[in-house]
Formats: C-alpha cells, sequence, structure tokens
C-alpha cells in the first residue's frame, strides 16, 4: 500500500519575509550591474576606427603595449628598489649629522668656529696696513697649536712670507739688478731672523755672507756684539737669536709678513726697503711644556750698489740702516739673546715704564727712541 507524501512542512526552518526581501533586491541589483551593455556611438566609432588602422599598420604607439608606460613604471619601480637600500644608511647618516653637526664640512649650521689649524692664509702684503690686527680669539698657545690666539695664525710660514715685489728698472739700474737685490734682501732677511743656526743662537753666517765686508765698521760693530753684547752693542739689534740653554723652538714654523719697496740708491744702484714681522714660539729648555711668542719687527734699509762707480764687491749689499720692535723679550738683559717672558712667571723686576704697543700693529712706524714698554698681546 503506497503512501502520500505528507504535506507537513513544520520541520522546514522559516525564513523571515525581511530577509527574503533583501535576498531579492541584491539578486536584482547584481544582475543589473553584471549585464553587458552596449557601447556608446562615440565608442563604436573609436573602436572601429583603431580596427581599421590596425589592419593598415597604423597602429597608434602605446595602444596596445603602452611602451612609454611600461618605461616609465619600470623606472619607477627602479627608483623604489634605489631608495630601498638607500633609505637605511641615509636615515642613518642623518641621525649621525644630527648628533653631531660638526661632521659636515665648513660649518653650514654655524655651530662654531673652525679649528685654528683650518684658519684661512692671509693674502701676501702689499701695501701697509692701515690698522692693527683684530682680535684671534682667546685660545692659549699649545705644542700642537703654538699660534693659536695670535694674528700670525693666518701668516705665512717662515720664508713664504717674503713675497718678491714684481722686479723693475729703476732709473739706469736694470730689471736684473732689482731683481737680484730684492734676492739678496730676502737671503739677509733669512739669515738674521729665519736661519736656524742663526735663531738658536749660533753665529750667523748666512747673514754675513750677504753683507759687504768693505763697510768695514758694521761689521766691526756686529762682530763686537757677537763676543761682547752690552746695552750699546747687542747682536738682538740685527739677528733673532734666543739662548738654546733657556728656551727651545715649538716645531719649526716661524710665522712672517711683511713687504718691501724699491727705490733709486744713493750709490748708483737700487735702494730696498724692507718691513717684516717675525713671531716665534717657545718653550722653556727644562721641558715645561708652556708656550710663549716673542715677536721681532724689523726694518731694513739696504743698497745693492753700482761696482762700477763704487768701491763696493760685487754681489753684496751694504746696510744703511736697521731697526727694531721687540715684544714680549726682557728689556734689562742685554747678554745677546731675546728672553720670553712666560704667562706662569711672576717677574720680580720693575715695572715696564713705556707705552703699551700692539707687536702686531704692522700699521705704526716704530720708534727707536720708545723706553722699554708691555705688550698688548702676544
Amino acid at each position: 500500500m503506497s503512501e502520500k507524501p505528507s504535506d507537513d512542512r513544520s520541520s522546514d526552518p522559516e525564513i523571515p519575509d525581511d530577509v527574503w526581501e533583501q535576498f531579492a533586491r541584491d539578486t536584482e541589483r547584481d544582475i543589473r550591474s553584471s549585464a553587458p551593455k552596449e557601447p556608446s556611438a562615440r565608442a563604436r566609432r573609436v573602436t572601429e576606427r583603431l580596427r581599421e588602422q590596425d589592419a593598415r599598420g597604423e597602429v597608434p604607439p602605446g595602444w596596445r603595449t603602452d611602451p612609454v608606460r611600461q618605461e616609465r613604471d619600470g623606472r619607477a619601480r627602479r627608483r623604489r628598489r634605489l631608495w630601498a637600500v638607500l633609505g637605511v644608511p641615509v636615515a642613518a647618516a642623518v641621525v649621525l649629522v644630527a648628533l653631531k653637526p660638526s661632521l659636515l664640512p665648513g660649518d653650514p649650521f654655524g655651530t662654531g668656529d673652525p679649528p685654528a689649524s683650518e684658519a684661512a692664509p692671509l693674502p701676501a702684503e702689499t701695501a701697509a696696513p692701515t690698522a692693527a690686527p683684530g682680535a684671534a680669539g682667546a685660545e692659549r698657545p699649545t705644542l700642537d697649536q703654538p699660534f693659536a690666539g695670535s694674528p700670525a695664525l693666518r701668516w705665512a710660514d717662515g720664508e713664504a712670507g717674503i713675497v718678491l715685489p714684481e722686479a723693475k728698472a729703476v732709473g739706469a739700474v736694470s730689471k736684473s739688478r732689482v731683481e737680484q737685490a730684492l734676492k739678496l734682501t730676502k737671503k739677509l732677511l733669512v739669515g738674521t731672523n729665519l736661519d736656524p743656526r742663526t735663531v738658536g743662537g749660533a753665529r750667523p753666517e748666512a747673514a754675513f755672507a750677504v753683507l759687504d765686508p768693505k763697510q768695514p765698521k758694521l761689521f766691526d760693530d756686529l762682530n763686537t756684539a757677537l763676543r761682547s753684547p752690552s746695552g750699546e752693542d747687542d747682536p738682538v739689534t740685527l739677528f733673532s737669536r734666543f739662548d738654546p740653554d733657556e728656551v727651545r723652538p715649538v716645531g719649526d714654523v716661524i710665522k712672517t709678513r711683511g713687504r718691501m719697496t724699491t727705490g733709486k740708491g744713493t750709490h748708483g744702484g737700487v735702494a730696498v726697503h724692507a718691513d717684516y714681522t717675525f713671531v716665534y714660539p717657545l718653550v722653556r729648555a727644562d721641558g715645561r711644556t708652556e708656550v710663549a711668542r716673542t715677536i721681532v719687527r724689523r726694518v731694513l734699509d739696504v743698497e745693492l750698489a753700482d761696482p762700477a762707480r763704487y768701491r763696493v764687491t760685487p754681489g753684496r749689499l751694504l746696510l744703511l740702516k736697521y731697526d727694531q720692535e721687540i715684544g714680549n723679550s726682557s728689556c734689562d738683559v742685554n747678554d745677546g739673546y731675546l728672553h720670553p717672558e712666560f704667562p706662569s712667571t711672576t717677574s720680580a723686576d720693575p715695572a715696564p715704564d713705556g707705552p703699551a704697543v700692539d707687536p702686531y700693529d704692522r700699521s705704526r712706524p716704530l720708534d727707536a727712541d720708545s723706553a722699554c714698554g708691555t705688550v698688548t698681546r702676544t
């Protein structure tokens, strides 16, 4: 006996009406959005034109492949990869510079003055200065930086500071003779102020080799001063000499600045006027490391005379006049040497009675009759 299926549906889950309505709306929307749309008349015309051009081999560049866009996208990808590689070290460098800006050359952020060793050198002096050099800082000299806090820091080293002017004929004196006079004057300045043997207290043979021995009084006076120095005859009036038992140089650099000029001589030749300042850094010979500086300015008038008209030695200079100003050296010691005073030394001598002077001021004329004074800086 067959059985009819039961019409009882009470076991089927009942779906709420609002859910069925939402399902119907969503289904209708999806069918509508996915249904193919007929292109517009303009789109059909553009497509047909491109197909015709493709058939004739006239496809515009990049219609299908767009090589320009591909290359542009490739460059963008390469840039992204490059920045990915560089990003970490660049970020580290930025952090390092932020912590220590002095690592950048030139101090672009103005974080401080450049180190003393990097001070820009001055150009050669070609005319008389009009004022003293400005302040050079408050640094004290050390063994590593003996010219720290001194205007001489920017001066040339040794012979490099004796720059000869261009030689030109002076009256009947030829250019070559003027050039010879300038070179001999430089040799004299080196021999009296820069030669290590002279500075170390030895006899200044290099200077005597330039001077004319047919100036007997000059040679007699200089030899007397070297042999038996005194207040009347002291060799430091022409030679820069230090006692090796008292002091020794710091390094091998003596700072130099000055100039030469030429003119007509009184002995048928060319006259040379030289005005130079030399700065000597020194320490005590006993090994202490305190640094002192002695500053010596010298003004010389020499002439390369005409041997055809005067009884002179060819190739030698006549020393007509010499003067000096010495900063930071004991005034009352006349033993043939310069004696620098160190900052830590308390002198028991009476205070100098002369005026205070700036030994770096090259704009002042020398006063040979001035009493022993004090220096405003060394």
